[in-house]
């Protein structure tokens, strides 16, 4: 593209951006005279864009009111923001007369992005799963997102620069599984192929990425969103607990969601027939174990604590100050 025509489509993308832009801010933005600017508008007329000389002190130029500009000129990370957030928006909630305004808008934008653009936008989406309904979320960079993506697509390994939690600095080498979209934060999942072990690693922290030469085989029936949260459950937290749970895996996963807790359910041998309400195990590794109790109490399911003991004495502990306060009469007025 040559230099003076980028700059007919900067003062078009200005225009477009609203309000009246005086021929010195114009010839500011674009580092050109007031005269050139000039001439440009005259071209974007020409091109039967209807751009509007307003008069007087505060007066410049603006696009007529109302007017629907047919081309749209976004950005890899502009692109990116705008159809994340329809795709986050679809997936929040039931089918609505929003959602299928949201659903032709995601149509159209697609229909003007650039072949290339739009390929690399079909690998995100093909490749994101997000672990409950989205919330307010940023895309990471596009050049962290589409790289990373484009190689899940294809099953390509790529190479990383990462910052772990503590600040240390590693290059790793991955074979990405899938990315994932777990509390308003970006994941990709995949293993490292010279320990073999699985990882996720926060895009927010990748400082680089370079795809690498050949690929790799995806196990079969691979869940990256599941993987994600099970990799949360069983982080290398100061406590392991193990509980008993009477109740169903949906009564369970009110309180205690799949990123904290793994609920283990007995294998179908083990069930009574038309039983319903079983003793599941419940496994957790938490740092602290204070909150627990509530936890427990707010289930209200019967339960057993296989381990630790400092937890029960935490359970009991609370049980007495419930029973202490109940037993409570309000002073006299």
């Amino acid at each position: 593209m040559t230099r003076p025509t980028a700059r007919v489509l900067t003062l078009l993308e200005l225009l477009q951006s609203g309000g009246i832009r005086t021929a010195a801010e114009l010839a500011d933005r674009l580092e050109i005279d007031e005269r050139t600017v000039r001439r440009y508008v005259d071209h974007l007329i020409d091109l039967d864009v209807p751009v509007e000389s307003v008069r007087g002190r505060y007066g410049g130029y603006r696009l007529a009111p109302g007017h629907r500009m047919p081309p749209l000129m976004l950005g890899d990370d502009e692109a990116l923001a705008v159809l994340l957030g329809l795709i986050a928006g679809r997936r929040a909630g039931p089918p609505t007369a929003t959602g299928t305004a949201n659903e032709t808008a995601t149509a159209k934008i697609r229909r003007v992005l650039p072949k290339r653009l739009t390929r690399r936008l079909d690998a995100v989406l093909d490749s994101l799963a997000f672990t409950t309904a989205p919330d307010e979320t940023a895309a990471p960079e596009s050049a962290v997102l589409l790289p990373i993506a484009d190689a899940v697509r294809h099953r390509r390994p790529v190479s990383i620069r990462y910052t772990a939690g503590d600040g240390r600095r590693s290059a790793r080498t991955v074979h990405p599984y899938g990315l994932v979209v777990h509390s308003g934060r970006w994941y990709v999942t995949g293993v490292e192929p010279e320990t073999g072990e699985d990882r996720t690693f926060r895009l927010d922290r990748v400082a680089e990425v370079r795809t690498l030469p050949g690929s790799f085989e995806r196990p079969s029936g691979l869940d990256p969103a599941q993987r994600v949260l099970s990799g949360f459950a069983e982080a290398p937290y100061r406590h392991e607990v193990i509980l008993r749970i009477q109740g169903t895996v949906e009564q369970i996963r009110a309180r205690l969601p799949a990123s904290v807790a793994i609920v283990e359910e007995p294998s179908e041998a083990g069930r009574a027939d038309g039983e319903t309400e079983r003793w599941l195990r419940v496994r957790l590794r938490v740092e602290r174990l204070d909150w627990l109790p509530p936890v427990l109490a707010s289930l209200d399911r019967p339960f057993v604590i296989e381990r630790p003991d400092e937890l029960r004495d935490l359970v009991v502990a609370l049980a007495d100050r419930l029973v202490n306060s109940a037993r409570q009469r309000p002073p006299d007025a």
